[in-house]
């Protein structure tokens, strides 16, 4: 068997930063453990899989989907970098005649739009609230061993051994940013989630539906620019919408196109 694969870097629009994706659009449905090997042999933070809903569907013509992501050892509930990119594959190698997509996913339904070279990624919004900072002491120690955010630097396994109740998932390193400096962002961030098997997500757009709905309120603000100053880098622009959800914006650039062979 063969399945064609689709290597993206997301939010940039130039290679080698942002954050890769694996694609892989497929003619039926895989079993649960030839969806982790892949994932792991891409060895990418995400693998996304495109999977037709009826036989009969096509890739061109079809306008919803089913979309899975895993990591290289578990299956995720929601990947935005991954949909960005999953959607770029279908805009442009499956020449998908449709102007939005709806994808299927553990956390619901996701629709994708495409404006020009970009990609607008309708998620549920995820609003912040405070937590006890007793209760995650340890967590925040072994995340925050230098106040510069662009220097943090982290001990993974010190990180994941520091939460044992399952309730930490990913932690959310965010400050206020320089709007009034070109290109005026809201605010930066960077993501670290061992607990998935990531030491550092690049850039994350699932992450965005938290610091997205925080910095909103904080800043007072609908539409915000952010940047995730990870090694790689990478930027979207975020519009808070009043029903629940937020509209995530960004690019992609196409690294490699090739073929699995199993």
């Amino acid at each position: 068997m063969e399945i064609p694969v689709y290597t993206l870097d997301a939010f940039t629009n130039l290679p080698f930063k942002g954050n890769p994706a694996a694609v892989c659009p497929l003619q039926h449905e895989l079993s649960e453990e030839m969806y982790q090997k892949i994932s792991a042999e891409m060895n990418l933070s995400e693998t996304a899989f495109i999977i037709k809903l009826n036989p009969s569907d096509n890739f061109t013509t079809g306008s919803r989907f089913r979309l899975r992501w895993f990591t290289p050892t578990t299956e995720v509930n929601l990947c935005g970098h991954a949909t960005l990119a999953t959607a770029r594959v279908l805009f442009q190698y499956e020449n998908n005649v449709n102007d939005k997509l709806v994808f299927e996913t553990r956390s619901g339904e996701l629709c994708v739009s495409r404006y020009g070279d970009n990609c607008v990624m309708d998620f549920p919004l995820n609003p912040a609230s405070p937590a006890d900072p007793h209760e995650f002491r340890e967590t925040i120690k072994a995340a925050c061993d230098k106040s510069e955010l662009c220097n943090l630097k982290i001990d993974p396994l010190a990180l994941q051994r520091s939460d044992s109740t399952g309730k930490v998932k990913g932690v959310i390193v965010t400050m206020i940013g320089s709007p009034n400096e070109q290109p005026g962002y809201d605010f930066y961030s960077r993501y670290f989630a061992p607990w998935f098997g990531i030491t550092e997500d690049p850039v994350t757009g699932s992450a965005h539906t938290v610091s997205g709905s925080y910095w909103a309120e904080k800043l007072g603000k609908r539409k915000l620019l952010a940047y995730q100053c990870s090694s790689r880098g990478g930027e979207m622009e975020l519009e808070v919408r009043d029903d629940g959800r937020i509209n995530i914006s960004g690019t992609t650039v196409t690294i490699m196109r090739g073929t699995i062979t199993i």
